[in-house]
C-alpha cells in the first residue's frame, strides 16, 4: 500500500483528517485549514482517491479513530465518492465538501456527495466558497461537544460575528445619510 501524500499538517494534537481526491483541490478547500487554525484545532491533510486508491482510503478511515482523529473532512469533485467511502469504513463523523468542477460548477460534486444511501451518513456542506470554511467550522462544533475550552471559543466567535454585522450595518447607515 502506498503512503498518502501529506500536503500540510498542523500537528498540535491532530483531531481532524482532511482528505482530498487530488492535490489540485487544495486551493479550492484550504479555507478548511484556516478555520481549524483559528480555533487551534490540529489536523492532517492527505491526498487519496476513492477510485484510484480505494485500499488506502479504507485503511485511512479504519485506522483514523485509533490514531486520535475525531472527525474526517473529505473533499472531492465530479464523481465525488471520497466522503461516502470514508463513511463506509469508520464510525467517526464525516463531512463532505463538494469541490467545484468545470463540468457543472460543483453541482455534480454536490449531488455525488449528498446522495448517500441510508445507514451511511455524510454531512455535506455547500459547494462553493463558503463550503470549505463551513466544513472546518462544523468540525469545530462537533469537537466542542466534548471540549469545554473549544466550546467557549465558539461562543466568543459567534459573539464576534454579531458585532461584525452590527458594525457593517452602522457603516452602511453612515454612507446612506
Amino acid at each position: 500500500m502506498n503512503k498518502p501524500l501529506a500536503i500540510m499538517t498542523n500537528t498540535k494534537n491532530i483531531r481532524v483528517g482532511i482528505l482530498m481526491g487530488s492535490d489540485s483541490d487544495w486551493p479550492k478547500i484550504k479555507a478548511v485549514a484556516v478555520a481549524l487554525d483559528e480555533f487551534d484545532v490540529g489536523y492532517e491533510v492527505q491526498v487519496m482517491s476513492a477510485h484510484r486508491t480505494p485500499d488506502l482510503v479504507s485503511h485511512y478511515a479504519q485506522s483514523a479513530k485509533d490514531r486520535g482523529l475525531q472527525v474526517i473532512i473529505a473533499a472531492a469533485g465530479g464523481a465525488a465518492h471520497l466522503a461516502g467511502v470514508c463513511a463506509a469504513h469508520t464510525i467517526l463523523p464525516i463531512i463532505g465538501i463538494p469541490v467545484p468542477t468545470d463540468l457543472a460548477g460543483g453541482l455534480d460534486s454536490l449531488l455525488s456527495t449528498v446522495q448517500m444511501p441510508g445507514d451511511i451518513p455524510v454531512a455535506t456542506v455547500g459547494a462553493g466558497m463558503g463550503g470549505p470554511r463551513n466544513a472546518g467550522l462544523l468540525a469545530v462544533q462537533i469537537l466542542a461537544l466534548t471540549d469545554p475550552a473549544l466550546s467557549e471559543k465558539l461562543v466568543q466567535f459567534k459573539r464576534q460575528l454579531v458585532e461584525k454585522v452590527k458594525q457593517r450595518n452602522e457603516n452602511l447607515q453612515a454612507t446612506l445619510r
